[in-house]
């Protein structure tokens, strides 16, 4: 079973079905207003593939909303079928700050939710039906939860999803201050739980070099028990894997800190997003403070080879790849199921954006990746979010509309 219900056309029964995918005609931006002083309501645009432009714009019923992640979606022009507000969500779970969704077994659709009702840190998910969009409740099914949440991904033939932990929601979303972490207000460990179950089994804690553990992704084998997690301040590369019937990870890439002036300490490449292609080859993983994209052989899971590297703006002042100048640095992350085209947005988060980058301009483009590997950027694709006749928006998280790297889940 693929990542879908009633398997769509477009969804694929395994990795290698998923291959061979025809190229995408158009996919899906979320677009954001906060941070950039204009009043309007963040919204969801469609792009061409081909001619790189906006084609259908598809705006929230509320102003500040943030968009950040979402599922996916085959529409050329998305409608909004129903609004859950937060009232609703802390009546029946408790939770607030909706982060990553993924559809589950039992036509469930599962939300991570990172704070509680008063914007303290939290580590539990909310379900929603597939069919109604009615929330249902908590996924967990009681006993010990984690202090804090981000993303997840499941592995259904293992019987296990994993977790990773971002911060409280009263740290973050201010901006980022570093006393915060000494503090304990961010996290560093990964949770194992039962799938079946709903159950926390295990907590790994990845350290002090394995600080704000991110984005998590399985490999896609359905029968692989492995995969990466990117630890974003510690700006590490971390192989979690089945260790004597219990789970451990191993840091397998580490990006070095560079001192910068006018900066308290060195500055972290900060690694935000990372991605796996179908074939389970190559690794992908985006630096947003210092600028670069990489890509690494992962033939061999526990010894990656850097093949590619692209300088896409960031605070190091290098070069830029893609044959213009660019403000802000690579973020979220798309690759399509091929292997053969990689999207990049510059947006991380308002508060962030404006801290970091301060008047960012956003952006999203497209790179070329070699099938043996390799990068060069596509100087024909490239869609400005910051002129726009009703001003300035951001770039975050793509979706493609025949399913892509990060929403297929195989059975």
């Amino acid at each position: 079973m693929s990542h879908g219900h009633d398997k769509p056309a477009s969804f694929y029964g395994s990795p290698q079905e998923a291959l061979q995918a025809p190229p995408e005609e158009f996919l899906y931006l979320a677009c954001l207003h906060e941070g950039t002083g204009v009043d309007a309501p963040d919204f969801v645009a469609v792009v061409d593939a081909e001619r790189g432009e906006i084609v259908h714009e598809t705006p929230m019923p509320n102003v500040g909303d943030e968009l950040h992640h979402y599922g996916w979606n085959r529409s050329r022009r998305p409608r909004i079928e129903k609004v859950i507000e937060p009232e609703e969500i802390v009546a029946k779970t408790g939770y607030t700050r909706p982060h990553t969704v993924h559809c589950m077994p039992g036509d469930n659709v599962v939300v991570s939710m990172l704070g509680d009702a008063d914007g303290n840190g939290a580590g539990g998910f909310a379900v929603l039906d597939a069919k109604t969009f009615e929330v249902k409740g908590r996924w967990e099914n009681g006993g010990e939860t984690p202090p804090l949440n981000y993303d997840f991904w499941y592995q259904p033939r293992k019987n296990v999803l994993i977790s990773s932990e971002f911060g409280e929601p009263n740290a973050y979303e201010p901006g980022f201050d570093l006393a915060d972490v000494t503090a304990g207000r961010y996290g560093s460990r990964l949770h194992f739980w039962n799938l079946e179950q709903r159950k926390l089994e295990q907590t790994v804690d990845l350290g002090e070099t394995g600080l704000i553990p991110l984005e998590v992704r399985w490999l896609h084998d359905p029968d692989a028990e492995q995969g990466f997690v990117g630890a974003a301040l510690s700006s590490t590369m971390w192989r979690f894997r089945r260790e004597n019937g219990g789970w451990g990870a191993d840091q397998v890439i580490a990006v070095e800190s560079v001192e910068l002036e006018g900066w308290p300490f060195p500055v972290p490449g900060l690694i935000t997003d990372l991605l796996v292609s179908m074939d389970d080859r190559f690794l992908y993983f985006s630096n947003w403070l210092h600028g670069d994209l990489r890509q690494y052989d992962v033939s061999d899971p526990a010894n990656p080879k850097l093949t590619g590297r692209l300088w896409l703006g960031g605070l190091l002042g290098k070069p830029s790849d893609a044959g213009r100048e660019l403000n802000g640095g690579p973020q979220m992350i798309q690759l399509s199921l091929d292997g053969r085209r990689l999207y990049v947005t510059n947006s991380l988060y308002s508060t962030w954006d404006n801290q970091f980058y301060p008047g960012l301009r956003s952006w999203l483009l497209r790179v070329n990746c070699g099938p043996d590997g390799g990068m060069e950027v596509d100087r024909d694709f490239f869609v400005d979010l910051h002129d726009r006749p009703g001003g300035p928006a951001r770039a975050h998280e793509v979706r493609l509309q025949n399913g892509d790297c990060t929403t297929e889940i195989f059975q």
